[in-house]
């Protein structure tokens, strides 16, 4: 049975920072959001963390014969469909009620477990990261019979969310040609609610789910890999953190699959806190993302007065 740690949380709340330094933990292997890979690697072959295309990738290439007897045994149309079918914000109602999961969800589901039991043979890993974040995934993941799952849930400051969905960031997968999807602050607040609420009722339905804050990682990462190592199960020594330094963390080359820029970093990462959106994000954005995110700020131990927070 693969034991998986699925990352989850609204896009720019910072898993993909999470993920990188968990994948430095021996006995773990980060795969980026699978979430993307049926598209953006079977389709498009899009470029690995590594670097390489996916289809030149020797790690990718390892994971799609052992789970599938190779990538082009993927139906990807089948995929797609039964994504559409019960992968969506929408179904999560539906999903988290269910006694008893429809076939298609067991379906959908077994190609990530498929997935995920490969990429732990190929690498070794006890233990497999998943950052694809979307909540409506994670609730599939539940039908899955033969995966550990346990969910590590990111919040960040919805301002600051809000703030970076604003931001133009080049995909380099594309060398540059594309750019990740932006929202306005009203339209992230809405998704912000959505998302992290859905990860509450995970919760409530019998799955392992920990909570961290984002602004708290980065006030000492050191502490909370420990506690997140835990959580998995894991017990890291002292010599498995030496890549965490004061203000940086080492990164070796990975293999996420999709996802935010940063899985293209290697060497030295910069860790520090990102205030901007308290300076940039403007007045009215950021009291209309205050209002809209209010119950569920206070209820995660954000004060409404972002000059608080400093």
């Amino acid at each position: 049975m693969a034991q998986v740690l699925f990352l989850g949380g609204l896009g720019r709340s910072g898993t993909t920072l999470v993920e990188r330094l968990l994948g430095e933990l021996p006995g773990i292997c980060a795969l980026g959001e699978v979430v993307h890979l049926w598209q953006r690697d079977l389709r498009d072959d899009e470029r690995c963390g590594c670097g390489s295309r996916f289809s030149g990738c020797t790690f990718w290439q390892r994971v799609g014969e052992r789970a599938f007897g190779g990538w082009a045994n993927v139906d990807v149309d089948r995929v797609h469909t039964l994504r559409d079918g019960v992968e969506r914000t929408r179904h999560i109602p539906r999903l988290a009620s269910a006694a008893q999961p429809a076939a298609q969800v067991r379906e959908y589901a077994s190609y990530y477990s498929r997935v995920y039991a490969a990429a732990a043979e190929v690498s070794g890993a006890k233990l497999v990261v998943d950052s694809s974040k979307h909540s409506a995934l994670a609730h599939v993941l539940r039908a899955a019979g033969d995966i550990d799952l346990r969910v590590v849930h990111v919040v960040r400051d919805a301002r600051g969310v809000a703030y970076s969905w604003t931001k133009r960031v080049a995909r380099p997968e594309t060398d540059g040609a594309d750019e990740m999807t932006r929202y306005s602050p009203g339209r992230s607040a809405l998704l912000w609610n959505a998302h992290n609420a859905a990860f509450g009722l995970l919760a409530r339905r019998g799955v392992p789910v920990r909570r961290i804050r984002y602004e708290e990682f980065l006030a000492d990462p050191r502490a909370a890999i420990i506690r997140l190592a835990d959580f998995a199960g894991l017990a890291p020594r002292p010599e498995d953190l030496e890549f965490l330094r004061p203000g940086y963390a080492d990164l070796r080359v990975g293999h996420s699959a999709a996802g935010n820029p940063m899985r293209f970093t290697v060497g030295r990462l910069p860790l520090r806190h990102d205030d901007a959106w308290m300076r940039a994000l403007p007045p009215a954005q950021r009291r209309l993302v205050g209002a809209m995110c209010g119950p569920m700020l206070r209820a995660y131990g954000y004060p409404l007065n972002p000059q608080e927070a400093r």
